[in-house]
């Protein structure tokens, strides 16, 4: 039976601070005398605790008595909702998230390492109490500069900023109100009294494109400098190849290598050569040799390992390696003779591996070629845009090597995710001019499918070489991620048949192909994506779950991705028959570059985001129209048809019908008019508001009187 509603004066905040100051068990008629509840609500403050021991929050007695809940203690990282309450992400990655009230967050900052006690409320969240912050995640934070008559602020950038900075006078190092700062915290919160600090290094105007990339830089920890050792260790290196280093490799430089990427690449790191042989075809995929160059223990190395990759903002990179290399002698540049280490693979005509043979060489690109003149070559046939009439034969062939390889991948039940990506375009001032949706052409899958099948093989020779290996892993998904997957995608008419314990990644595929094209394909790919655990760098070979392959890592990428440089040594290593690392090192190597490659991920959407925002920004008040991706309890996702662009409906902002949301069938359904909203249909929205602080866009539904989309259900009235 449901409690009537409580109207208590007491707040439950007010409750857990006395018990907290209290310890023990109370009687009600106690607690209700120390908080100070009247005669005349003495009944709506005995319902309260009640509904908190429901709750779980307090654990009820005999005698009508009352303490806190003994909850089970974790640990794990706090993010902060704008509006003061927030989640810790538990150690483990495992466990659901834990939900904490603003009141248990007075004196925490975002990223803050959190022991909470936890417990599961009568909705079957976890929700959970402070009982200490183990470490603090920040001696420095990234703001606005605000000044005041008594005391200046830092106003922290980005949607997981958290609370004010107080800066006491003579602590601003001249910072003018509206510039980004770093503030280091001198005093942290303690007590509800607010963090203060003082400003120690000026980045410059907020709406500086530099100064953004150097802002989301410092927020998620991104080193964008290189040390001084490594700058004159990169200066010190040779920007040709000298006719000593070929000592001991193949000359491959009449080959009619060539490298494709896009438009706008500076660094490549792979290039490709094929021959079609009877029965199947010969492919030489050349990869810059990076570490001729970049020594284990050296300062490139220190520096490139602490980076673990590169990050790729519109317009900017943040490089593993200074540009001397990265642009220069380790990039695959036309007409210039480069250093590689080459996997020559042999496929037979239905794309299966016949041998694979692995050497360093010399090679020389005949053709820096992009996906997009690629592309035009296979849709006209008829003539070869750019020139280069030496590779014209080979690039007919590959797409037929392609073919069989995509073929070969899908059969074995490899998932292929359809989940387009947002590709900003900046004027010369470095704003945006256009957002667009990233298109997936035949020619980038000629390269992906190139790159794969090389990772593929050197894993495999590695790993019968018995060499201890850095892998590229990712873990089967966790039963009860699928059972619940299973149960949202039978909403849209869609079986998934969980029958053994050993799921095969092919009856995923399956459904994704069913899917494909459907209104509904994006959101089954983003809840499929969350169900699945993430991929990542590992010492021991655990396979690679998404690609259905027994044994992969990477190898195609040294130039940006320090788990490649890792392989490369081992590969090298292993060509004379010695040992780059132990597994113990490669152990913490594994840890280490996968946090790092989720720190990159993160930072590239956060920046991503802000350009999206600041695009639409200039679009206030104009209609577009768009389709529902996502459905929330508290509103809705529309993603724009002509700019790649989601933003969100409030449910407020539904203002012909007051709807709740149906969790079993992720749509909302309006009370009295009984109309259903959901994913697939189409709307028409009006740009309300943009923030650009927190990356958000909302809109508003641009139809006669605020009609709701949808449909009314069959059958009701």
């Amino acid at each position: 039976m449901a409690r009537r509603k409580k109207i208590s004066k007491i707040s439950e905040a007010e409750i857990v601070a006395w018990l907290q100051d209290h310890p023990g068990a109370h009687a009600a008629g106690e607690l209700g005398r120390s908080l100070g509840a009247g005669r005349h609500e003495r009944k709506d403050f005995h319902y309260l605790l009640a509904e908190l021991a429901d709750r779980g929050l307090l654990q009820r007695l005999k005698g009508d008595r009352y303490r806190l809940a003994e909850g089970k203690l974790l640990e794990g990282t706090v993010s902060i909702h704008r509006d003061g309450y927030g989640f810790l992400a538990v150690e483990g990655g495992d466990h659901q998230d834990i939900f904490l009230p603003a009141r248990e967050l007075k004196d925490v900052m975002a990223g803050d390492h959190l022991s909470v006690s936890v417990w599961t409320d009568r909705r079957g969240r976890y929700e959970g109490r402070l009982e200490r912050i183990v470490q603090r995640a920040r001696t420095e934070v990234l703001g606005v500069f605000q000044e005041g008559r008594r005391e200046n602020l830092v106003v922290p950038i980005g949607p997981d900023s958290g609370a004010v900075i107080v800066i006491p006078n003579g602590q601003a190092l001249q910072a003018a109100p509206g510039q980004v700062v770093v503030a280091q915290i001198r005093i942290y919160p303690e007590n509800g009294q607010p963090a203060q600090g003082s400003v120690v290094r000026i980045l410059g105007d907020r709406d500086d494109p530099e100064v953004e990339v150097l802002a989301v830089a410092h927020r998620f920890g991104l080193p964008h400098e290189f040390s001084a050792a490594a700058r004159s260790e990169a200066g010190a290196v040779s920007a040709q190849v000298n006719p000593e280093e070929l000592s001991g490799r193949k000359d491959l430089r009449r080959m009619p290598f060539v490298t494709i990427d896009g438009e706008t690449a500076r660094d490549f790191d792979d290039a490709i050569a094929l021959v079609e042989e009877t029965g199947g075809f010969r492919l030489w995929v050349a990869i810059a040799d990076v570490a001729h160059y970049v020594r284990l223990g050296s300062a490139l190395d220190r520096d490139a390992q602490e980076r673990g990759t590169s990050v790729y903002f519109p317009g900017r990179c943040l490089p593993m390696l200074p540009e001397q290399l990265s642009n220069g002698i380790c990039s695959l540049n036309p007409d210039t003779d480069r250093l590689v280490l080459v996997a020559e693979m042999v496929f037979n005509d239905c794309g299966d591996r016949q041998s694979a043979d692995f050497y360093p060489a010399v090679m020389n690109s005949k053709g820096r070629l992009t996906y997009r003149s690629v592309q035009q070559f296979f849709d006209q046939g008829d003539q070869w845009p750019t020139g280069c009439p030496e590779v014209f034969p080979q690039l007919l062939a590959m797409a037929k090597l392609t073919r069989s390889l995509i073929k070969r991948r899908e059969q074995r039940g490899s998932l292929d995710f359809e989940l387009p990506e947002a590709e900003i375009v900046l004027d010369a001032a470095g704003r945006p001019k256009s957002v667009r949706k990233v298109e997936r052409l035949f020619a980038h899958r000629l390269i992906e499918e190139f790159m794969l099948a090389a990772n593929e093989a050197v894993a495999t020779h590695l790993e019968r070489q018995r060499k201890e290996l850095l892998f590229r892993i990712h873990e089967p998904p966790l039963r009860e991620k699928l059972e619940d997957f299973q149960q949202f995608v039978a909403h849209f008419n869609y079986g998934l048949r969980l029958d053994s314990e050993h799921l095969e990644p092919r009856v995923l595929q399956e459904l994704l192909q069913e899917v494909k094209g459907k209104p509904e394909e994006k959101i089954i790919n983003q809840v499929l994506l969350r169900s699945m655990k993430r991929a990542s760098y590992h010492a021991d070979n655990l396979g690679h779950f998404g690609l259905a392959a027994k044994s992969y890592c990477h190898f195609t990428s040294p130039i940006r991705r320090y788990p490649d440089l890792v392989v490369h040594r081992v590969l090298r290593k292993s060509l004379r028959n010695q040992d780059a690392y132990s597994h113990e090192a490669l152990v913490n190597l594994g840890e280490d570059l996968s946090w790092k490659e989720r720190r990159a991920m993160d930072a590239e959407r956060d920046l991503v985001a802000l350009k999206q925002c600041q695009y639409m920004a200039e679009r206030l008040d104009e209609s577009f129209s768009g389709t529902i991706s996502g459905v929330q309890p508290f509103g809705l996702f529309v993603e724009l048809n002509e700019i790649f662009v989601e933003g969100m409906i409030h449910i407020s902002a539904l203002e012909d019908d007051y709807y709740h949301f149906d969790e079993e069938l992720l749509r909302l359904v309006g009370y009295n008019r009984r109309r259903i909203v959901q994913v697939g249909d189409a709307v028409t929205v009006r740009l309300k508001r943009v923030d650009l602080a927190n990356r958000e866009i909302d809109f508003v539904l641009d139809e006669p009187d605020n009609p709701a989309p949808g449909r009314r259900p069959k059958g009701r009235r």
